[in-house]
């Protein structure tokens, strides 16, 4: 059986790492891949991004099934289009992906369902958004309505913060058509989780809980990023209040999104933040794994993820369960130097150890030239540690990230403290 994974990050060499361990693979290609994936004998690289070259791809090489594994194609319409020409795909069509290419929409949407998420107004006019933030201050958050790669939220402890971000985005037009809008919402405190499902229409199957760290830096510094860092089981999310997110969050969105005539299918990642009393209301939807969450639950998975694709494009999730390593995994990322701003390419990486029971290293920013690997991109390996508990599994990953190098490489010392804090 042949598969086809879209994407080049970390999130999608865990993905296709996983399927091919299924007995019955006899090739998974990735779209575009990156150098990991290259090196990987049971993966194959295919350098196609244009989504109609997919479709015609796909085709030929009588692909069984796809799945799309970042967020870009899905908004694009890449599961319309697949769907259009009889192709199995899992992941939402462009419609149901407005849950993450639109903030305004999102919001909107949990609104119109009673989903409990922040208070909220959408601006494009910067006047009106400032006058708005000194009316409610500080500290307040800001998001660009559309796309923009997990660095378009911004949290203001500040007014000053809070009117530079406005500027950045709607007078400075930071992030294009992506921050056109604006979302300007209430600062909720509490720890942040992570919490994802599969969907396949009508049947929900949760996934391991996950958390991970947004900031560059120790203790919580410095700017957002894509996320440097994320630990699997997260110890916060409680068997009541996994529950009670099911019941009050992702349930009503699935049936939300079916009462709007828009049936979601794939995964949906809901951003959660937990308060002090254990109550949890949603920050934002993804609409696919999250990264680096992706790459820890990956690691801790034991079911085999083909069957599990299997039955979530044929909607049948509700007959099969989930088996996990009892194991915590927790992932380091390595950033380039620069990241995220302005991320340096073409650094050689040296170092990688082999995988082990213990240690994998999954490849985000990579390219293989000539048999050397370098980095491309911001974030550019996560190395992922499994232990009997997070201290262990966070040696491990440490202890493998030592032993890598490219000059400029930067990462965060204390990916799970909050676990470690919470356990001790």
């Amino acid at each position: 059986m042949k598969i086809l994974v879209i994407g080049s990050g970390g999130r999608e060499h865990a993905l296709a790492w996983k399927i091919a361990q299924s007995e019955r693979i006899q090739t998974v290609f990735v779209a575009p891949g990156n150098g990991g994936t290259a090196l990987d004998s049971r993966l194959q690289n295919v350098n196609i991004t244009d989504l109609h070259e997919l479709v015609e791809f796909a085709k030929q090489e009588h692909i069984a099934l796809t799945v799309v594994g970042p967020e870009t194609p899905l908004a694009a319409g890449i599961v319309n289009l697949f769907r259009d020409n009889g192709l199995k795909i899992f992941g939402p069509t462009r419609e149901a992906a407005q849950l993450e290419s639109s903030k305004d929409f999102a919001k909107a949407f949990m609104k119109r369902h009673g989903i409990p998420t922040a208070e909220y107004q959408t601006f494009s006019d910067a006047q009106s958004a400032h006058r708005y933030i000194d009316e409610r201050g500080a500290p307040i958050v800001i998001k660009a309505d559309g796309l923009a790669a997990g660095k378009g939220v911004v949290v203001a402890m500040t007014l000053s913060e809070a009117h530079d971000a406005i500027d950045m985005m709607l007078s400075d037009n930071r992030f294009g058509d992506a921050g056109a809008r604006v979302v300007v919402e209430e600062f909720l405190a509490g720890e942040e989780a992570s919490f994802i499902v599969m969907v396949d229409g009508k049947n929900i199957l949760p996934l391991a809980t996950s958390q991970d760290h947004k900031r560059l830096l120790d203790d919580d510094a410095g700017p957002n990023t894509g996320g440097m860092g994320a630990y699997s089981p997260a110890p916060i999310v409680t068997p009541e209040l996994h529950a009670r997110v099911m019941r009050e969050i992702v349930i009503p969105t699935v049936h939300g999104m079916a009462k709007d005539g828009c049936h979601f299918t794939g995964f949906l990642y809901a951003g959660l933040m937990i308060d002090d009393k254990g109550h949890a209301k949603t920050l934002e939807f993804n609409c696919r794994m999250g990264d680096p969450e992706t790459q820890p639950i990956m690691a801790r998975l034991k079911t085999d993820l083909l069957s599990v694709f299997e039955h979530a494009v044929n909607g049948t999730l509700d007959s099969i369960d989930l088996e996990w390593d009892r194991r915590t995994a927790l992932g380091v990322v390595m950033a380039a130097t620069g990241y995220p701003d302005a991320p340096r390419k073409g650094d050689q990486i040296t170092g990688i150890p082999a995988e082990t029971h213990d240690c994998v290293t999954f490849h985000a920013g990579t390219t293989l030239h000539d048999g050397k690997l370098s980095t491309a991109g911001g974030r550019v390996l996560c190395v992922v540690g499994l232990g009997d508990s997070v201290k262990m599994a966070q040696n491990r990953a440490y202890q493998a990230v030592e032993q890598i190098h490219f000059d400029g490489m930067q990462f965060r010392q204390d990916i799970g403290w909050r676990a470690i804090k919470r356990r001790t």
